[in-house]
């Protein structure tokens, strides 16, 4: 490497020398900033929210605009460097980072434009749930996003999208209508039914491997302002007894109602009793969306249970709803998970549940069910990429805690194990933005299943020689 040349990692493997005027050239091609480390802004810039996965970018480019993007990506492409895109930067994974490469960070292009009289949401590619769920709410309208406020809506719909909503309403990429993006060959393309529909097909679920959406329309639903939902919790002692009535509520439960379950340890919050600091709970987070005068009905077998450690289902706005989970999420933690697709649940796993738990070594750790049963189950397998259309809840083993926590590994171990003993409840797939680093091909394979072939054909249509790939990868 001379002076004139910087060295980046490359697309496949080792370095490659780009000469100096080239980034020049990239630079004035653009009205956003080239950062390199040390630069006012790079640590947020180049900052992702599982340390554990953490990965250092070389440059990181912060377009404002589509063809900003495009000129990114023709400079990836052609010197062959590594290219990470960045939206939120939430998935567990830290996919959005290329190594020693080149990173776009789209968080400057966060705007959202509604259009309440259409039902339609315009969203830029940097938007965070919270965002777009204000910008709708002001208009009593919602589409299923995810459950944490600070997710990227980004790869959160590129993975195919679920939420409290997604038992009304489906997937989120059931209710994205359009998508502009920018391809492996720098254009910048209109995607919808009808119009490079195979493209628009693969961008339903099949991650970041086609190109850098740029924007985003999705449908609206009349959801909201205000909704009931909340926590409620019980001790973990009566964690038989809590699972069974799940499954009686969640096999009865209009789609209004979404419930997560949770076995975790409870938080020292102001709202846990002081006495119950520490000590296993389960958990319920709630969520009815319908009519309000239907809530104390729909509500009515949950509240059944009875003599609940705490209670804090109630009248509330939807943003609070959709923010309740942010505190057990914080950015800069360790996280490592394992999660499947499960069709039901058999006695067999509500057994095997809380036995797993009660042998938890990490006092952050949790396990969880999310239902997903209803919209999405009535379209056909092959309705965009994402697939899964026999999905009805998902399980998962999440681990957190401190960088430097000594005992990581053990940490880490446990949820492996409860993860093996999960698995033959599974569907046989699980949800791509919930995949682990440490999760292969076949895993990747498998949550497409019969779709895989046909993501083959679009990546090689799309993007044959696999810039987009650092992402849970489809090789063409």
């Amino acid at each position: 490497m001379t002076a004139a040349t910087i060295e980046l990692s490359g697309r496949a493997g080792g370095a490659v020398a780009v000469p100096a005027r080239a980034l020049d050239e990239l630079a004035g091609r653009v009205r956003g900033r080239l950062l390199r480390p040390g630069d006012p802004g790079w640590d947020g810039a180049a900052e992702l929210w599982n340390a554990m996965a953490a990965a250092v970018p070389a440059l990181v480019l912060q377009p404002a605009s589509a063809a900003e993007v495009a000129a990114a990506v023709d400079f990836a492409r052609d010197h062959g460097v590594a290219l990470g895109v960045k939206g939120g930067g939430h998935h567990i994974a830290g996919t959005a980072i290329a190594s020693g490469g080149l990173t776009l960070d789209l968080s400057g292009m966060r705007e959202v434009a509604v259009d309440p009289a259409a039902r339609l949401a315009r969203v830029g590619p940097g938007c965070l749930l919270a965002d777009v769920d204000r910008a709708t709410q002001a208009h009593g309208l919602a589409t299923p996003l995810g459950f944490v406020s600070q997710v990227g809506v980004a790869g959160l719909t590129l993975g195919g999208g679920l939420g409290y909503l997604t038992r009304r309403f489906g997937w989120t990429v059931d209710n994205l209508v359009e998508a502009e993006v920018v391809t492996a060959d720098g254009r910048v393309l209109r995607t919808g039914p009808g119009l490079h529909s195979d493209l628009f097909w693969a961008l339903r679920g099949g991650g970041g491997n086609f190109g850098v959406v740029t924007g985003f329309t999705y449908r609206l639903h009349p959801v909201g302002p205000e909704v009931h939902g909340g926590l409620v919790a019980w001790p973990f002692e009566r964690a038989g007894e809590v699972l069974a009535a799940y499954r009686a509520i969640t096999a009865a439960a209009p789609r209004e109602l979404a419930v997560w379950l949770l076995l975790l340890h409870a938080p020292p919050a102001p709202f846990v009793p002081g006495r119950w600091h520490g000590r296993p709970i389960c958990a319920m987070a709630v969520c009815h969306s319908g009519d309000p005068a239907r809530a104390g009905r729909d509500l009515a077998p949950i509240r059944a249970i009875g003599d609940p450690v705490f209670d804090l289902v109630g009248p509330m706005p939807y943003t609070q709803v959709q923010s309740y989970l942010d505190d057990t999420e914080p950015k800069g933690r360790h996280y490592y998970w394992k999660t499947e697709f499960l069709a039901g649940l058999d006695d067999g796993l509500l057994a095997r549940l809380p036995e797993l738990f009660a042998g938890c070594p990490n006092p952050e750790a949790d396990i969880g069910l999310l239902h997903l049963g209803g919209a999405l189950n009535e379209r056909p397998g092959d309705d965009g990429a994402v697939g899964n259309r026999g999905a009805r809840f998902v399980v998962g083993v999440k681990g957190m805690w401190a960088p430097g926590e000594p005992e990581a590994d053990r940490y880490r171990q446990w949820v492996r194990d409860a993860w093996a003993r999960l698995r033959p409840f599974s569907t046989g797939a699980t949800y791509v933005n919930f995949q682990t680093a440490d999760e292969g091909d076949e895993r990747v394979r498998a949550t497409y299943g019969a779709n895989y072939g046909r993501l083959v054909e679009a990546k090689r249509r799309w993007d044959p020689g696999n810039l987009f790939r650092a992402n849970r990868n489809i090789r063409p």
